[in-house]
């Protein structure tokens, strides 16, 4: 499905963002890339998508060589970027929106059942983005990257601006979503609880370098580089919150008699 080898992304300034990065995406996976902010996650994602030429190495996605944007890359590949406030077009309509890939190829596709199936009522096709909330507009723009049933989607970090309870709806959609269309999925995040939702393999990025991969169970329960260890470690976690005294867990405090 996609063939990421040795690839390398210089800046300008002389930056090496992503430096000999090699990795694949199989049908049907979801293949995680985590690590700390400024590590080249969206870097390598946007070479992926031919947005960032790369200074040396190769990507084949679906068998072709990808250098630059090319027409048709919509059916190839859906994206989901970060912020779902600034993805969207706000002086167009939902059903504008995600119809915008078919139309660009000219096909046609059923906003409605395409809306449906991101989890959203058929009638918001006449809305436009300020009038939904944020969990909404991301599942329009996972809707939009799967109008065209592209093979590869490409999440990059899709809860980070929602709250808690609004990134549970989104991942258990990505989940069911994966589950009846097959697509493949490279899912980007700094979050490792949703990264162990959702992610078959998961590789750890760290300053433009892979440092670690593997199986999810293995990187979660067996990690071996430190790096992986102390992204782990800083994972919070409730057995480690301590007991305040006075709190109504705190069963001593609860049973001696009040003062005065």
């Amino acid at each position: 499905m996609l063939e990421v080898k040795d690839a390398v992304v210089t800046f300008p300034n002389g930056l090496r963002a992503v430096d000999g990065v090699s990795f694949n995406v199989q049908p049907g996976e979801t293949v995680a890339l985590v690590g700390e902010s400024g590590c080249g996650k969206t870097t390598v994602a946007r070479a992926i998508l031919g947005l960032q030429p790369l200074s040396e190495g190769s990507i084949i996605m679906n068998g072709e060589p990808v250098s630059r944007v090319t027409a048709g890359l919509a059916k190839r590949v859906g994206m989901v970027w970060q912020d779902p406030y600034a993805s969207l077009d706000s002086r167009w309509t939902i059903g504008r929106i995600v119809s915008e890939p078919a139309q660009m190829l000219g096909e046609t596709i059923n906003v409605g059942e395409l809306l449906t199936s991101a989890g959203l009522d058929p009638s918001y096709a006449n809305r436009y983005p300020h009038q939904m909330s944020g969990g909404q507009r991301q599942r329009v723009a996972i809707a939009r990257a799967l109008a065209l049933r592209p093979p590869l989607v490409i999440c990059d970090e899709p809860t980070a601006a929602l709250d808690l309870s609004v990134q549970a709806q989104i991942l258990n959609l990505l989940q069911d979503l994966k589950e009846n269309l097959g697509s493949a999925f490279l899912y980007i995040s700094h979050d490792l609880g949703t990264v162990h939702y959702l992610a078959d393999r998961v590789m750890v990025m760290k300053s433009g370098q892979i440092v670690e991969s593997g199986s999810s169970a293995s990187v979660f329960e067996n990690p071996q580089h430190p790096y992986t260890q102390r992204l782990l470690a800083a994972v919070p976690r409730i057995d480690r919150l301590g007991v305040i005294p006075g709190s109504a867990t705190n069963t001593e405090e609860e049973e001696s008699p009040a003062h005065t």
